[in-house]
C-alpha cells in the first residue's frame, strides 16, 4: 500500500519536473527569439546606414543615389515602412536598390582611384552578409521555437501560455543576383 503510494507520488513528481521542463525550455526558446530579432533589426539599421552612407558619398550617379536613398528611407519605419507595409517588404526594396547599383556595367571600374571607394563597398558587402547570416539565425531559432509549440504536450497544456508564436521574417537579402533568376529576366 505505502509502496503504490510512493510510486504514485514519484511518477506524479517526474511528470510535474519533465512538464515544468518543458514550459521552461519554450520560454527560454521565445527568449532566444527575441534576442535573435534584436540582432537582427541591429544589423539589418546597420546595413541601411552603410547603404546612406554608400547613396551620399557621391560615388553613384545622381539616380541611382536617389533610388537608394528612397529605399533606405523606407525601412526606417519599424515594423512597417513610411508607406505602411510590412518591413520585410521594405528590407528586399532594399536589397534590390543595392543590388541594382552594384550590377550597373562597370560599376567596380568607375569607382577605382576614388577616395574611400573600395572601403565602403567592402563595408557594402560585409553587412549585407551579415544581414543573411543574423537573417538565417532567427529564421532557424524560430522553427525550433514553432516546432517545441507544436508539440502534443505543450499544446493540451498550454505550456507557451499567451505568448504569440513568432513570425518568419523572409526577405530577399542576396546582393548578388542568383544566375538562375537573371537568366529568367527576374
Amino acid at each position: 500500500m505505502i509502496t503504490d503510494i510512493v510510486i504514485v507520488v514519484a511518477v506524479a513528481l517526474l511528470i510535474g519536473v519533465y512538464v515544468s521542463w518543458r514550459a521552461g525550455r519554450i520560454d527560454r526558446l521565445h527568449a532566444r527569439v527575441e534576442m535573435a530579432r534584436a540582432a537582427l533589426d541591429v544589423t539589418l539599421l546597420r546595413r541601411s546606414s552603410v547603404a546612406l552612407e554608400l547613396a551620399t558619398s557621391g560615388l553613384l550617379d545622381p539616380a541611382t543615389s536617389l533610388l537608394l536613398a528612397a529605399a533606405v528611407h523606407g525601412t526606417r519605419g519599424g515594423a512597417t515602412d513610411g508607406a505602411g507595409r510590412p518591413r520585410d517588404l521594405a528590407e528586399s526594396d532594399l536589397t534590390r536598390a543595392l543590388r541594382a547599383a552594384f550590377s550597373q556595367p562597370d560599376f567596380r571600374s568607375s569607382l577605382n582611384g576614388k577616395e574611400g571607394a573600395d572601403e565602403l563597398l567592402g563595408e557594402v558587402e560585409a553587412t549585407a552578409h551579415q544581414v543573411f547570416l543574423a537573417r538565417k539565425f532567427y529564421n532557424d531559432m524560430v522553427a525550433v521555437t514553432r516546432d517545441a509549440r507544436r508539440r502534443p504536450l505543450a499544446r493540451v497544456l498550454r505550456l507557451s501560455g499567451n505568448a504569440q508564436a513568432p513570425e518568419f521574417f523572409e526577405m530577399d537579402d542576396s546582393l548578388i543576383a542568383d544566375k538562375a533568376s537573371a537568366s529568367l529576366g527576374r
